[in-house]
């Protein structure tokens, strides 16, 4: 049955005016998106079909271009659309923190960070770059890989410092696993950060690990 023969009240475009997008399931927002089904299934049938073959939201949202256009329903055009939502996310929470300190808006700092940086495959290391009054100056992507001593640099993380004349640091990196649990390398490598960036003015303001529900904060874990 199509979308259109079902109660007002059921459908997802109505229910969203009607009571928010909060009270929407994944698969009702993405029919939002999608518009229409395809033969046989509804726009919401073929969300609950592409969830599933993708294992998740997260996991369609992270998709390839070509592993999102070989799915049923999908194409060029979706992916286009697709692609420009997530960027102009990206963008509203990046508006949210710069120029603002990010100590008075600790949750908006985090979902800007979980935004960036939970749909990677891989580890990617990241920091938010701030002025003396704890203002974001730049948000830059420095390593990907296993973030262990080898693969995170303290001269070049004190080199970005430096180029963009930051009193302070964020960093951020995300686990793939889904856990948000810091691992002994996260620690080691965080302290000789910590002690390169010192040795410049530089303070490491905080440390977060990103996993598939939120993230792990060293500053509110006392790790720093």
């Amino acid at each position: 049955m199509p979308i259109t023969d079902w109660p007002e009240d059921d459908r997802p475009r109505e229910r969203l005016l009607l009571r928010g997008p909060d009270a929407l399931s994944d698969a009702e927002l993405l029919a939002i998106f999608l518009r229409t089904g395809v033969r046989g299934r509804s726009a919401v049938d073929l969300a609950r079909d592409l969830l599933a073959d993708f294992g998740s939201l997260v996991g369609l949202l992270s998709a390839s271009q070509a592993e999102f256009c070989r799915a049923k329903g999908l194409g060029t055009a979706k992916y286009v659309q697709l692609q420009a939502v997530l960027e102009l996310s990206q963008r509203y929470l990046h508006a949210e923190i710069a120029g603002r300190d990010v100590l008075t808006s600790p949750e908006a700092t985090r979902n800007y960070l979980k935004n960036r940086l939970r749909r990677y495959p891989h580890e990617v290391f990241a920091c938010l770059f701030l002025d003396n009054r704890h203002r974001v100056i730049k948000y830059k992507e420095l390593f990907r890989g296993t973030i262990d001593g080898a693969s995170v640099h303290p001269r070049e993380v004190v080199r970005e410092a430096m180029h963009w004349n930051a009193a302070a640091v964020i960093f951020a990196h995300n686990h793939p696993s889904g856990v948000a649990e810091p691992s002994q390398a996260d620690l080691n490598i965080t302290e000789r950060l910590r002690d390169a960036l010192a040795l410049v003015d530089v303070r490491v303001l905080d440390h977060i690990v990103i996993g598939e529900g939120g993230g792990t904060s060293f500053a509110e874990r006392g790790l720093l």
